[in-house]
């Protein structure tokens, strides 16, 4: 590969691709964002600096219902226009001649994504703080939308979200370790033993958190990202996967390495409950519940990510990736005692 390539883009074929739906200035640069632990993210900028986000599957043999970029972007072209944020959509490619898997292609949108502390530091504590509260008003605003008023309501299933939830990560888990992880099992029958009463289904986003999503300048949310896990089911699952991400200062623990929420300015794990309650008037009695379940659930997946990063098929392996593995056991003891605590 030369200097010039980028792993997982044909620059030629791609370009030609654009240019039947967008103008450009000059050639096309293509730049993999770091962070991307599932389809593969690119920065895509010409020379008058127009810029644009491609996302396409990992590279290599990879779990299809994993990586559906066409269910992706349907999810977004769904939401456009509703009072969830999302970005504008330039198009969608399904012929894998053109660079060897389907893709999809966003507006790039100006603001900060805050993926640790660094830079969550470059928001003001007025940011901060906004971007709190309004993280939450636009999961509630995404939680009351009727999937059927937005084309959505044939997407998936929408009665016993939980227990085909933990039908699917335990068969992916299964499909994806080469190694002995019996505490996983063991959380798994615990949590299918006390799935509770679903009140309801709406739209789950399925991997809510701070980092994706995009902080404009006046602290507010302005664009949701990272719908590949979204569905129809059981909404308190989005909190509990949020509160499971939602690091604080001290914690020993932390889902995501690294957390931008421990810098100073992020509201409490409790604020944010108490703002979701209000501002939906679910019954999060049973919160901890979805809270173990999210530590299980992201214990599956990062086995696969750790998985995929072993097998070489994400491109290059980030230095310290072994950690993965070291997470996916930290996070399952973490399911395992709130479920003995909650008990």
């Amino acid at each position: 590969m030369s200097e010039h390539e980028v792993a997982g883009i044909d620059a030629r074929a791609v370009t030609r691709w654009f240019d039947d739906r967008v103008e450009r200035s000059g050639d096309l640069c293509f730049e993999l964002i770091a962070g991307g632990r599932s389809n593969m993210t690119y920065r895509v900028g010409d020379d008058a600096g127009v810029r644009w986000v491609l996302r396409r599957p990992p590279l290599g043999k990879v779990l299809a219902t994993a990586h559906d970029v066409g269910r992706e972007h349907r999810l977004i072209a769904a939401l456009r226009d509703s009072d969830v944020p999302v970005p504008p959509l330039v198009g969608l490619c399904t012929d894998e001649s053109i660079n060897g898997a389907p893709f999809y292609v966003m507006t790039f949108i100006d603001g900060t994504v805050a993926r640790d502390p660094t830079s969550a530091a470059t928001l003001s504590m007025d940011q901060r703080l906004g971007a709190s509260r309004d993280l939450i008003e636009v999961l509630a605003r995404l939680h009351r939308i009727d999937p059927a008023d937005v084309g959505l309501d044939d997407l998936a299933k929408k009665d016993a979200y939980i227990a085909r939830q933990l039908r699917r990560w335990k068969g992916q888990f299964e499909q994806s370790t080469t190694r002995d992880l019996p505490l996983v099992q063991e959380v798994h029958d615990r949590l299918v033993a006390a799935i509770p009463p679903q009140p309801g289904a709406g739209i789950v986003h399925g991997d809510y958190r701070l980092d994706n999503c995009i902080i404009g300048a006046d602290g507010k949310v302005a664009a949701v990202l990272d719908w590949e896990l979204c569905t129809l089911g059981e909404v308190r699952a989005d909190m509990g996967l949020l509160l499971v991400y939602w690091t604080e200062p001290g914690d020993e623990l932390a889902a995501l390495p690294n957390a931008p929420t421990t810098v100073e300015g992020f509201a409490r794990r409790h604020e944010l409950t108490q703002w979701y309650a209000e501002a939906t008037g679910a019954d999060l009695a049973e919160l901890d519940y979805f809270v173990a379940f999210s530590y299980w659930r992201l214990a599956c997946i990062l086995e696969g990510v750790y998985s995929r990063y072993m097998a070489d098929v994400m491109g290059d392996q980030p230095e310290g990736f072994e950690a993965f593995g070291d997470g996916v056991v930290l996070l399952v003891e973490a399911a395992h005692e709130t479920l003995r605590s909650s008990s």
